[in-house]
């Protein structure tokens, strides 16, 4: 059951900076309001406002180029300047679920970008998750976020406070609605080298998906037009519109097929790909 009836809340969290949360959230919000769905987006995070920033730069571009492409219904969440701590985090907490039910109303997706620290918002956010998302860079540093190991061995020695954070929020979401959370880790920034030391993050984090209960899948690797389209608010998907001047190439195809796999490891509900792996339309598509 969806945390608000008929409309899915995908949550992307992670309490690291750099990680690529906000480039995966607008590629997810993209992909589905493309696959014709409406969808809102919420940024938690009024300090960087990466995700207002991009959405905002989208409308600019589009405006300037007078580019028919799709865009979010968007919300920033800001902090509450309560006395205390704890009417700040109920002030917070009641303003997110506002929002949230509000946007339920009239939209088949709400798509939550949190900042990459521990707040009261986005441990609310992560409560409210249909899939949670957590990208991860493809190193021990960033896999120290979801479980101690051993330095000699690499055996997991116990989860972590994000892991810890995640448990917490599945309880919440069963006294609240006896719904469960879909958790997601996708390994982003993934070397092609065949390294011993990406096949050893990749063993524990298998072992730990079983051990906390997440499913673990491929994410974005390390490209440059992850980085040059936020200006312009684009994403891959945009690039084969006849009116974005931009030259399509063979990296574009690769970092396409990423996107693509991701979308569909998700399983979103009610979700058809609208593009194939060259980001062309396409009549059919995948559940």
């Amino acid at each position: 059951m969806a945390a608000t009836g008929g409309t899915h809340i995908l949550v992307v969290g992670n309490e690291k900076g750099g990680s690529g949360k906000t480039t995966t959230a607008m590629h997810i919000a993209v992909a589905v309001m493309r696959a014709g769905h409406k969808v809102a987006t919420i940024d938690l995070d009024p300090r960087q406002r990466s995700l207002t920033r991009y959405a905002e730069n989208r409308r600019h571009w589009a405006e300037m180029k007078e580019l028919a492409i799709p865009h979010s219904t968007h919300r920033l969440i800001k902090l509450s300047d309560r006395e205390s701590v704890t009417a700040r985090k109920q002030d917070e907490e009641a303003r997110l679920a506002r929002c949230i039910a509000e946007l339920g109303e009239s939209h088949d997706f709400i798509i939550i970008d949190c900042p990459g620290s521990d707040s009261a918002l986005s441990r609310a956010a992560h409560s409210y998750a249909d899939t949670l998302v957590t990208p991860l860079n493809d190193s021990f540093i960033d896999f120290d976020l979801l479980a101690q190991i051993d330095p000699e061995t690499f055996a997991v020695d116990g989860p972590s406070l994000y892991s810890e954070l995640v448990w917490d929020s599945r309880k919440s979401r069963a006294l609240r609605d006896r719904g469960t959370i879909d958790w997601v880790v996708i390994r982003n920034r993934m070397s092609s080298l065949n390294a011993r030391n990406k096949e050893r993050v990749g063993e524990v984090l298998q072992t730990l998906s079983r051990q906390v209960g997440f499913r673990l899948g491929a994410g974005f690797g390390e490209r440059v037009i992850y980085r040059e389209l936020f200006p312009s608010g684009l994403t891959l998907l945009d690039l084969r519109d006849e009116d974005v001047d931009i030259t399509f190439s063979m990296s574009h195809v690769a970092a396409l097929q990423e996107l693509r796999d991701i979308i569909a490891f998700l399983r979103l509900p009610q979700l058809v790909l609208p593009f194939d792996a060259s980001g062309k339309a396409v009549a059919g598509g995948m559940h």
